[in-house]
């Protein structure tokens, strides 16, 4: 059998599989996209069973296993990610259940099902023990928009725009009292997985203690494609019809995170190419809802640098669109 998992760190995938399953012996081992984090991910059978197979190829403040696996294991024993066979933060190498996903434009109803059953994950999530803290919400993305500004990769007139927007919006939002819960922080597409009958979340790297809008913030942005289901969103997470401060703290959150979804692409299409320039440093370029169609039909890949690239822009254009509008203003107003 060829394995792919690189020699290096094969003793430490040893010590974990003798671990959790008293064999070294592999039937077969196979690369999965490791999405945007930079970790390896490996389907492996061992005794003829799936299972899924982690390995922390780069460490830093948000990549640390310690923090990613402990809160795995904590969303594991709250049936909210698959059962975890092995963790060992020190060698970085992660063994889980491997959940066989189905599309996710398979799930049933017209999008409003699939919408109630993140609130629910999200609403379970948010009550188990409290995650690592790690740094502040707000704090941690204004680091991100200065290394947005440094980079150079995006015309100075969009970045420092962000920059100046952006303070003035961490300087006036406070988290609620209570408000502070187990967050993902990621739940996008690409980290639920869908096995037919229930979702699963998946990659924990950056979970840590935050602001329960986070999640619902980022469930909105990726999922919901029609206005009615954010309401319904809010609904189901709160088991009541919600109130303006809670759809006013939505709203700034959900600004918040195209914030944090353009600095994350950008900043890391920057890294993987240092000194990079782009042919158009402008924002122009496809929107944000036709880079999703394009997701959906797999016309655009995040898979390929420039798809990565563009919708970091139209993130970006979202965000600044929604921190120049009149709603926008009221919301952070009636939360402040």
């Amino acid at each position: 059998m060829s394995n792919p998992i690189p020699e290096d760190l094969r003793p430490a995938v040893d010590r974990g599989l003798l671990a959790a399953f008293g064999t070294t012996e592999l039937d077969s081992a196979t690369a999965m996209s490791g999405g945007l984090s930079g970790a390896a991910v490996f389907r492996i059978r061992v005794g003829g069973i799936g299972y899924a197979l982690r390995l922390t190829l780069s460490r830093d403040r948000l990549r640390d296993p310690a923090r990613g696996f402990a809160c795995m294991r904590t969303a594991a024993q709250a049936c909210l990610a698959p059962t975890v066979r092995y963790a060992c933060a020190e060698d970085g190498v992660a063994i889980m259940d491997l959940v066989e996903a189905q599309p996710l434009f398979s799930y049933p109803g017209d999008g409003g099902p699939l919408i109630v059953e993140l609130a629910q994950t999200a609403r379970l999530l948010h009550e188990t023990a409290a995650f690592p803290p790690l740094v502040d919400y707000l704090a941690g993305i204004g680091e991100l928009i200065g290394q947005l500004q440094t980079g150079g990769l995006i015309e100075a007139a969009a970045s420092d725009e962000l920059a100046e927007r952006f303070t003035a919006l961490a300087g006036v939002y406070k988290t609620a009292p209570g408000d502070q819960v187990s967050s993902h922080n990621d739940i996008n597409p690409g980290n639920v997985v869908y096995d037919g009958r229930r979702l699963w979340l998946i990659d924990w790297e950056a979970a840590f203690l935050a602001d329960r809008y986070v999640d619902l913030a980022t469930i909105a942005n990726w999922f919901v494609r029609e206005p009615r289901h954010v309401e319904r969103l809010l609904e189901t997470y709160f088991r009541a019809l919600p109130t303006s401060e809670q759809r006013a703290r939505l709203e700034v959150m959900r600004v918040v995170n195209h914030v944090f979804a353009a600095v994350i692409f950008l900043n890391s299409a920057r890294d993987e190419r240092p000194g990079a320039e782009l042919a158009d440093a402008t924002l122009a370029g496809p929107s944000l809802a036709q880079m999703h169609a394009g997701l959906g039909s797999g016309e655009v890949s995040f898979a390929r640098w420039d798809d990565r690239i563009a919708y970091g822009k139209a993130r970006l254009g979202a965000a600044l669109v929604g921190l120049r509008t009149e709603a926008f203003a009221e919301a952070l107003a009636r939360v402040a």
